[in-house]
């Protein structure tokens, strides 16, 4: 792969393509094309999603209107309460909530939404953008099933401009009004695979979904270009190890394709597959490659001394990242992400503003040479040097990353 390819596929794609969609669909299938013209056959794995069309969003202050965007799947109706403002989610705070409409500072995560329930909040508002933008951009956030678990309470999305003057109003009561139709949809996963000598695997993993608001060039267009290019390098010889690349859709709703690729292939998972390379977000113009290894310690050590050895400036640790890798080393498959972290304010993701312009295809190209390198010394290995134990403290991040227990 070169960087006119590499500039060609952002541009084919550069368009939003949220879960669910048939934007989603069309990039999935491009991925496809790719892939077949490479001599690599894929097929999609669709799975089921939960789907909303919001079509009706009213938010008043003190009868004043606030532009706002109602979070889908929050169910359909109306509420008017007096108005609280949210700095914190600390227990004193969530105390005050009951039968306020509350606005956050915070995301409205699992334990947040939770707690509000439980304390009787009568209804909830987030804020996304930044004052200083120039837009007005308002994102379509969703009750997501994983933070709701089946519970219902309006909700709805304003820009931080609105929030900053919902807070100078101070108002007495605000109004929140929703209506939407809910439907299951689907997603898709593209699976294809280089079989090896044996019948284990790598598993390499990387989202092609995006917000409502992004074309995704960065997140995660660059991860997804990441995956074809290491399948340029490493097609033309049979390795050790099979290597099984996982297109993921719907990432961006809180994992759920890798979600639903690990548990339609948990045993095989547990039994073949020995290590998870995910890519999410490289060959920014500016930034450092930087890897989160959800595995032995010994991995991130590995990593350094091969950054060093091909001359390549790399920061890596342990840990657990916001991304499809997560689901792989939830079902203990050790796992590494790569990714190109831009310094603030240099590329920004879930918004308009992530496009072609922030990236460079060298570095792109760098980047997957870097992954495809240590790709290629796993799957050539005798033995794969990676222990499959996931050690105690990434299975601690694991279940608080995925709600199981709250955060110290």
């Amino acid at each position: 792969m070169n960087t006119r390819q590499i500039s060609k596929i952002l541009h084919d794609n550069d368009f939003v393509h949220e879960s669910g969609t048939p934007e989603e669909l069309k990039v999935a299938e491009y991925i496809m094309a790719r892939c077949e013209e490479m001599g690599v056959t894929p097929h999609l794995e669709g799975f089921e999603v939960d789907m909303a069309d919001v079509t009706f969003s009213k938010l008043t202050a003190d009868g004043v209107d606030i532009p706002c965007e109602g979070f889908r799947l929050c169910g359909s109706g109306e509420v008017e309460a007096p108005f609280l403002y949210m700095p914190s989610t600390d227990p004193d705070s969530i105390a005050k909530a009951k039968g306020k409409i509350v606005l956050l500072d915070s995301g409205l995560t699992h334990f947040v939404f939770q707690d509000l329930y439980a304390a009787g909040v009568a209804g909830i508002i987030t804020y996304t953008g930044n004052v200083f933008w120039r837009d007005n951009d308002i994102d379509h956030k969703e009750l997501r099933g994983y933070v709701s678990l089946g519970k219902k309470k309006l909700a709805v999305n304003i820009n931080a401009k609105s929030a900053a003057k919902l807070v100078r109003m101070n108002p007495k009561t605000v109004k929140i009004s929703v209506k939407q139709d809910e439907f299951k949809g689907e997603s898709h996963n593209v699976v294809a695979e280089i079989p090896g000598e044996s019948d284990e695997f790598i598993v390499l993993s990387a989202h092609y979904d995006t917000t409502y608001l992004s074309h995704g060039s960065y997140d995660n267009l660059t991860g997804s270009i990441g995956l074809l290019g290491i399948m340029d390098e490493l097609r033309n010889k049979k390795h050790h190890y099979g290597l099984r690349f996982v297109w993921c859709g719907s990432e961006e709703r809180g994992l759920l394709g890798s979600k639903a690729y690990a548990a339609a292939h948990e045993e095989e998972l547990k039994e073949k597959c020995v290590l998870n390379v995910n890519i999410d977000m490289i060959g920014s113009l500016m930034g450092k490659l930087m890897a989160i290894g959800s595995a032995e310690d010994a991995v991130v050590s590995y990593l350094k001394y091969l950054a060093a050895e091909v001359g390549v400036v790399l920061e890596a640790r342990a840990g657990v990242g916001s991304t499809d890798s997560t689901s792989f080393a939830d079902k203990g498959v050790p796992a590494v992400t790569f990714g190109r972290m831009a310094p603030q304010n240099q590329a920004t993701i879930h918004v308009r503003y992530d496009t072609i312009k922030v990236l460079s295809m060298d570095n792109i190209l760098a980047d997957l040479k870097f992954i495809a390198e240590f790709t290629r010394r796993m799957a050539d290995a005798a033995r794969c040097p990676v222990s499959r134990k996931i050690p105690d403290t990434i299975k601690k991040q694991l279940d608080e990353y995925l709600n199981r227990v709250r955060k110290d």
